[in-house]
């Protein structure tokens, strides 16, 4: 089988650049000549094998940071916008996609960035908003949009705030998560208590003096104890972060602050080396997991997917939680697996059938239209108020990585992985999945032509040519 050859030169110049190296030093010191560095930069040659080792050797350079992951997301997000109906039949074959997020991903950002402006002035007019008309308004992206796609393009993980959470986690000994979580926080200066309160959460920054909801679950105490722990005492470190961001408006930032605390926490909870070997110990188990660290069963999937640190990656994950209408509330794959930016998950996933059996974990074997295999887990998360009478907040989530991984998951054990009648056919987005006859499709493809036949009828009203 012939080994496919690796085009990385966008993250080639950024690796030259963040070390602060010309490109002569560079290739001198790769082996290389000067104008072949350029032709690698340029994705005129692929990278060499002497090249990758002296990256790894001369500069301590991760080599996965080499692979398409970036790639793969923009050419995801690009493909599903230019399924909107406004481009037509001017939609670009997928390979000058490929390029562009190769070659220019600074350019597909922009383009993803304008096509996001687009459609939200589309729905604004379409919805008569106000807004438009006030004096002083101005066109912006969503801030959840936008908080949604600064974690999406960090693959999820961000490197000081999860060594800072794990520098905290040393500090919490014993086998009592919420007495440990209450200790390091006194050491820290701020007061705790517990009562009856319909919040989660009330913190009195005068008096330091947090007050946690006796009605909630201990792994949800923990948790919120630690994200307080890091918007009171690691502010600095958020927005030095959040800096990096750039976003565009304050309410976005304020989103990514309390995203970042939240990050903060999970990290604390579930520090990444412990958690790292947990989950090779128990083979990626979420309920002996979850017991090991103090956490919910939602907590250790998110966590899952994000163990992408640097010369220490987990297995690439990807999770999604979804609500009963079909809605993502949640999402993240560091797999070729991206989710739909618009819209909801595709009906044929097994996310959707966790609502019928709670409390029990159902596992799918799945294929997507590029040929790659999958295993997922699928379960519901209800979340009580902790009362009678309370509203019960009901999702699912989903967990999965490549077929490949399959050796290391528990839950691939006993599924026939070799047969290719057990995969099921899901997709992406309607607009974009290329399935001709799914009995699940709700519109037809961009990029197909159409056929009535007002004399027949198939699975579908209308026929793909």
């Amino acid at each position: 089988m012939a080994t496919q050859k690796l085009y990385a030169g966008a993250k080639l110049r950024e690796i030259r650049t963040r070390l602060g190296i010309t490109q002569r030093d560079f290739s001198t010191k790769m082996g290389v000549s000067l104008p072949y560095l350029n032709q690698m930069e340029n994705n005129k040659r692929p990278l060499s094998t002497t090249v990758v080792l002296a990256l790894a050797q001369e500069f301590g350079v991760d080599v996965t940071e080499l692979g398409q992951g970036d790639a793969e997301r923009m050419i995801s997000d690009m493909r599903e916008a230019l399924a909107d109906p406004v481009f037509a039949d001017a939609a670009p074959p997928i390979a000058d996609l490929r390029l562009t997020a190769s070659n220019a991903p600074g350019l597909a950002r922009a383009f993803l960035e304008l096509h996001r402006a687009y459609r939200q002035t589309h729905e604004r007019l379409a919805s008569l908003d106000e807004a438009l008309g006030r004096e002083g308004a101005q066109l912006q992206p969503s801030p959840w949009e936008e908080v949604r796609d600064f974690f999406h393009y960090c693959d999820n993980y961000i490197d000081a705030v999860d060594k800072a959470a794990e520098h905290v986690a040393t500090k919490l000994t014993g086998s009592d998560r919420v007495r440990a979580a209450i200790r390091g926080l006194e050491n820290e200066g701020l007061h705790v208590r517990f009562a009856n309160i319909p919040e989660l959460r009330k913190f009195d920054e005068l008096r330091q003096e947090l007050t946690l909801s006796n009605l909630a679950a201990p792994e949800t105490q923990t948790f919120q104890m630690m994200l307080q722990l890091a918007l009171a005492r690691h502010g600095k470190l958020l927005d030095a972060t959040l800096d990096l961001g750039r976003f565009q408006s304050d309410a976005a930032r304020d989103i990514a602050r309390l995203g970042l605390a939240n990050y903060f926490a999970g990290a604390a909870v579930m520090p990444y080396g412990q958690f790292l070997q947990a989950a090779h110990d128990t083979r990626h188990d979420l309920e002996l997991m979850a017991r090991r660290f103090g956490a919910s069963i939602e907590q250790v999937a998110h966590r899952l997917s994000t163990l992408q640190r640097p010369g220490a990656k987990g297995i690439p994950f990807f999770f999604v939680r979804v609500d009963q209408a079909g809605t993502i509330t949640k999402r993240h794959s560091a797999t070729r697996l991206q989710f739909a930016r618009f819209g909801g998950a595709c009906p044929l996933w097994n996310v959707h059938r966790a609502f019928e059996t709670p409390g029990r974990f159902l596992r799918q074997l799945a294929e997507t239209p590029d040929g790659v295999r999958y295993i997922s887990l699928a379960r519901d998360v209800s979340k009580t108020g902790g009362h009678f009478g309370a509203p019960v907040r009901r999702y699912a989530i989903a967990l999965g990585c490549e077929v490949k991984h399959a050796g290391a998951i528990v839950y691939a054990d006993g599924l026939d992985l070799n047969r290719d009648g057990a995969f099921e056919p899901i997709g992406i987005s309607c607009r974009i999945c290329e399935r001709a006859n799914c009995h699940q499709r709700s519109v037809p493809p961009l990029e197909r032509n159409l056929t009535i036949q007002p004399h027949r009828r198939g699975i579908l009203p209308y026929e793909l040519s």
